[in-house]
């Protein structure tokens, strides 16, 4: 597998994850361009995180550009996609792992935080691929990661708009590998764990971003993300990443039963044991069966 002139977009990659990832795309021949907003963790401010990446990057004999525009506006992300196309001339790969953090349990979540962490997850992921989607469908070929997350697959307390809004990129990703499929654009997603600025701002979460555990640095999750956007990329896949272990996620289903066009809600009621059995699982891509 090469990523020799490959041109990559990674958001998010002024720090954490994002940089690991950008890091290792360079180091493989690829031309990355680095976007990050440099804001808080709570969507706030602005730095220039992106250029210092870029500095490390060209200093180690890369190529890379910083861009800081936000995925969440609608016109940030279609700058990101074009400063790929004016300084490299296309985009064949885009990692989408910018994310913000307004945690606090729905009973006290404001609609105002539900929509900040919806906006910048979800929608700021479908903007980028948005503008990217027309460029890799028209030349057959294109690697696209969705940064998911144990939040939403699983559920977390206190992340009801986190876990949505990753939860959702399952959903998008589950449809664009279908789209992509006849074109060569390959979409899968990538549930990470890793000490980055994002955990640390979790209350309790006892962690240092500058300098993360070695047990759970971001760097043991960049092999999966750099796997899931390379030649050989498998298509709508989920791979769980962190310490060095990896794992897939996806969805199984039982064999259910045929209540009959005459069903009723007791006749669900009196089949909930076999209808809720989860043993003898099949993994699930369609309707009732593949």
């Amino acid at each position: 597998m090469s990523f020799d002139g490959k041109v990559a977009i990674v958001t998010g990659a002024g720090g954490g994850l994002g940089k690991e990832h950008a890091l290792i795309l360079a180091s493989e021949g690829a031309k990355v361009v680095v976007n990050d907003l440099g804001g808080n963790m709570d969507g706030t401010g602005q730095s220039d995180a992106a250029d210092a990446v870029v500095e490390e990057i060209r200093a180690a004999g890369g190529t890379a550009v910083a861009n800081k525009d936000s995925v969440s506006d609608r016109d940030g992300a279609k700058r990101i996609v074009e400063t790929a196309v004016s300084e490299f001339g296309t985009v064949d790969i885009l990692i989408n792992n910018a994310g913000i953090l307004r945690d606090r349990s729905f009973k006290k979540m404001t609609l105002d935080e539900w929509d900040m962490v919806i906006n910048v997850h979800l929608n700021g992921s479908a903007y980028v691929t948005w503008h990217a989607w027309p460029i890799m469908y028209e030349k057959n070929y294109g690697r696209i990661l969705f940064t998911s997350s144990v939040s939403g697959i699983l559920g977390s307390f206190g992340q009801g708009n986190y876990g949505a809004a990753k939860m959702g990129m399952v959903g998008l990703m589950n449809n664009l590998c279908r789209e992509g499929a006849s074109h060569n654009v390959r979409v899968n997603c990538l549930s990470p764990g890793a000490d980055t600025r994002m955990t640390a701002s979790i209350p309790g979460r006892d962690t240092n971003p500058d300098d993360p555990r070695p047990e759970n640095h971001p760097k043991l999750v960049s092999p999966a993300a750099i796997y899931l956007v390379s030649e050989d990329a498998p298509n709508g896949r989920i791979i769980q990443a962190a310490g060095g272990r990896f794992a897939s996620d996806a969805v199984f289903a039982n064999d259910g039963l045929n209540l009959g066009l005459d069903a009723t809600w007791e006749d669900v009621a009196n089949n909930s044991d076999a209808i809720l059995d989860l043993a003898g699982m099949t993994p699930k891509t369609s309707m009732w069966r593949d």
